[in-house]
């Protein structure tokens, strides 16, 4: 490994390496180092208990740190389960028709550069699990967190809070104290990671609203129940998704005042731009083209396109086979005395496009 270096130049790379790999460990979601298969239900065959939480908190590959807290909360593993559901789905939608469609097959790879995509799998990872968090304690499956309970709204005395709302601020706490995020050491790559963790986390925050309900006689606004409500997932997808698209691409300066290092943006002209934004996610390199096979995605060979929009970028110039599919469906339905619908069965032809492999 430290062939042809100089005799001090290998431990200060094994201790770099160790500073990574502790940090990344750290992770979990779509940025862990474990397979991603979902946790299994109830165990088949046996009784069900108040335990069972404990294997599902053995079956993930967490730090030690992790499962003692995942132990001490019976709610966790499940929201853990969760929020890789959430993360894993949005990730696939919004990149469907992209070169990169969030394929799990080069994760281990990709999780070791610093890509759009690996800050898009940090931030989305961490907006999941702040997401899940504060759904599970709004809906009572968290034992040491219940309804947010802290509106901070002009006016509340005359509110009535009477709707169990989505309790944001804990889940951002845990979330902390579960990934172990503490001061940003010097390195770069440990910034960018942590600066895109955070992104997600905002993405949730933005999406939080105030719903309220009107009481009073004669649909009068006399009492009203208010609530926080987070967004539904979705649109935190669609954010991460902006903000991926308008990524800025980063390097680290030394700040002269304080002597510490920091995150700068690159400009066209220059080499230093402004430091990025709270809300902007950060980069170290340009991405690969994921047209081929590769260590970091399958490709795209064989992939579905649409003719008229995305084979022409998804497919890489290569060109792309026509096929003929006949698909079933129901149609000429008609509504029958009483509540009965009967309908034909019609076959459609359809054509469908995919990426030639050469």
């Amino acid at each position: 490994m430290c062939t042809g270096l100089p005799r001090t130049a290998c431990p200060l790379r094994l201790l770099a390496l160790c500073i990574l790999l502790s940090y990344a460990a750290a992770y979990f979601g779509l940025t862990g180092r474990e397979p991603l298969v979902f946790l299994p239900g109830p165990f088949a065959n046996e009784p069900p208990n108040g335990k069972l939480y404990l294997k599902q908190c053995e079956q993930m590959t967490l730090t030690r740190r992790q499962k003692r807290m995942c132990r001490r909360e019976p709610g966790l593993a499940e929201t853990l389960r969760e929020s890789v559901r959430l993360s894993l789905l949005e990730c696939r939608y919004q990149f469907r028709i992209e070169r990169w469609n969030c394929s799990m097959d080069g994760r281990a790879s990709l999780l070791k550069r610093g890509f759009k995509e690996t800050a898009f799998l940090l931030a989305v990872s961490s907006a999941a699990l702040s997401h899940a968090l504060a759904k599970a304690c709004s809906s009572g499956r968290m034992e040491r967190c219940t309804c947010d309970d802290s509106p901070g709204l002009q006016h509340r005395e005359a509110w009535q809070w009477g709707v169990c709302g989505d309790n944001l601020k804990y889940s951002t706490r845990f979330l902390k104290k579960f990934l172990g995020q503490k001061r940003v050491s010097k390195d770069l790559r440990a910034q960018i990671d942590a600066h895109n963790i955070n992104v997600g986390t905002r993405a949730v925050k933005s999406g939080l609203k105030t719903t309220c309900k009107c009481h009073g006689v004669s649909g009068s606004c006399a009492v009203r129940t208010c609530w926080k409500q987070l967004s539904p997932f979705h649109d935190t997808g669609n954010l991460l998704k902006y903000r991926y698209d308008t990524a800025v691409r980063v390097h680290s300066i030394t700040n002269a005042a304080t002597g510490e290092t920091e995150l700068a943006g690159q400009r066209r002209h220059s080499n230093t731009g402004p430091r990025p934004r709270p809300t902007e996610l950060v980069f170290l390199e340009e991405s690969p083209s994921f047209c081929r096979p590769s260590r970091y995605s399958p490709g795209t060979a064989g992939r579905t396109c649409s003719k008229d929009t995305s084979c022409s970028s998804l497919c890489c110039g290569r060109g792309y086979n026509t096929a003929l599919h006949l698909t079933t469906l129901s149609c000429h339905c008609q509504v029958r005395w009483c509540c009965h619908v009967e309908c034909e069965t019609c076959v459609r032809e359809e054509e469908v496009y995919t990426c030639k492999k050469h």
